[in-house]
C-alpha cells in the first residue's frame, strides 16, 4: 500500500463530499473485467481489495481510491502472423494478390476473431484526497496513467476542477544548486542524478553510486550542464528521487517510519492498511508542503 511515487495535483475547488457519498459516486463506475471484444476496462475497487467492501477509504481526513485497469494482451506479432497466413492462403486459393484495403478487412476479422480468446492482465492505480489541503496524490511515475485515473474521478463526480502542481521556481535550476552550494538542511543529497544541457538534443548524464560534489560531476555542472533528476533523503523518513517534473519518483519510507508502523498493532489485513495509510499521509503531509517551499512556493491562482 505504500506509495511509491508522487504525482501531484491541486484542486482549485473542494470535491466536498464525505467518504461515504464519494463511494456511492464511484459506484457508477465500479470496476468490470473487459467484455469479450473490449481491450480495455477501467473503474473503481476497494482500496483494501478483497478485504473490503467500499471503494473508498478514509483515515484522519484522508481518503483513499483506487483505479484498476484491465487490457487484454493481444501482441502485434501474433495478428502480424495470423494475418501472414491468411493472405497465403487466399493467394494459393484463388490464384491472386490479396490488396491493401482486403488486408485491413483481414486483420479487422483476425483481431474479433483472436480478442475473446486473449489474456487479460490488470494493475491498479491508487491515488488519496486530502480535502483539507486540497491535494490530490497519486502512485503512479506515468503522467498517463495519473490522468486516466482524474479522468475516471471526473467521469464519476460529473466534474472535477484539478490541475497539476504548479511552483514559481524552476526545480532544475534549485537541485542544480543544491550540487554546488549545499542543499537544505533537512534535505540530503545521495549518490545519483541526472543531468542535462539545456538544448532539446543536449548531452545527457546518468551518476549513480557516485559522489556528486566531486570534481567530475562539477566539470559536468561548468560545461552548462543542469540537474533534472536528484536522489535524496529528507529529515531521514523519506528517501525518493525529485525529478524537474515535480514528479516524485522511487519514494522509500525510511527505517523510522517502518519502525513506527511495525510497532503499531493491527488484528487483521484491514487495520494494518488503516495503520500504514494513516503513517504514510502523515509523511507525506509533511513532505509535500516542504518540498513545495524549497521550490518556491506554489503558483498563486489568477
Amino acid at each position: 500500500m505504500w506509495f511509491r511515487n508522487l504525482q501531484i495535483y491541486r484542486l482549485t475547488s473542494p470535491i466536498g463530499l464525505t467518504p461515504e457519498e464519494l463511494h456511492d459516486k464511484l459506484m457508477s463506475k465500479a470496476f468490470r473485467p473487459c467484455g469479450t471484444l473490449e481491450p480495455v476496462s477501467m473503474g473503481w475497487d476497494s482500496p483494501l481489495g478483497r478485504d473490503g467492501s467500499m471503494l473508498t477509504h478514509a483515515a484522519n481526513g484522508f481518503i483513499m481510491v483506487c483505479a484498476r485497469r484491465e487490457e487484454r494482451l493481444l501482441p502485434a506479432s501474433v495478428v502480424r502472423d495470423a494475418l501472414d497466413e491468411r493472405v497465403a492462403a487466399t493467394e494459393q486459393a484463388e490464384g491472386r494478390p490479396v490488396h491493401r484495403k482486403e488486408k485491413l478487412q483481414l486483420k479487422d476479422e483476425i483481431v474479433l476473431d483472436l480478442m475473446p480468446r486473449a489474456f487479460t492482465r490488470s494493475n491498479r492505480i491508487f491515488a488519496y484526497i486530502d480535502p483539507q489541503n486540497g491535494w490530490i496524490v497519486v502512485d503512479s511515475s506515468a503522467a498517463k496513467r495519473a490522468e486516466e485515473l482524474l479522468s475516471l474521478l471526473r467521469e464519476s463526480l460529473g466534474t472535477l476542477k484539478v490541475i497539476p502542481m504548479s511552483i514559481n521556481d524552476d526545480p532544475s535550476a534549485v537541485m542544480t544548486s543544491w550540487l554546488g552550494k549545499g542543499a537544505p538542511a533537512d534535505f540530503t543529497v545521495l549518490d545519483e542524478c541526472e543531468l542535462r544541457e539545456p538544448t532539446e538534443e543536449g548531452g545527457i548524464v546518468r551518476c549513480r553510486r557516485q559522489a556528486l560534489d566531486g570534481a567530475e560531476v562539477s566539470t559536468h555542472l561548468d560545461a552548462g550542464k543542469r540537474v533534472v533528476r536528484l536522489a535524496v533523503e529528507w529529515n531521514e523518513r523519506i528517501g525518493c528521487i525529485l525529478g524537474n517534473d515535480l514528479v516524485v519518483r522511487r519514494l522509500r519510507f525510511l527505517d523510522v517510519v517502518q519502525e513506527e508502523a511495525a510497532a503499531a498493532s493491527a488484528e487483521d489485513a484491514a487495520a494494518r492498511f488503516d495503520v500504514d495509510f494513516s503513517l504514510m499521509t502523515l509523511e507525506l503531509n509533511r513532505f509535500i508542503p516542504r518540498m513545495v517551499e524549497v521550490f518556491g512556493g506554489l503558483v498563486e491562482e489568477n
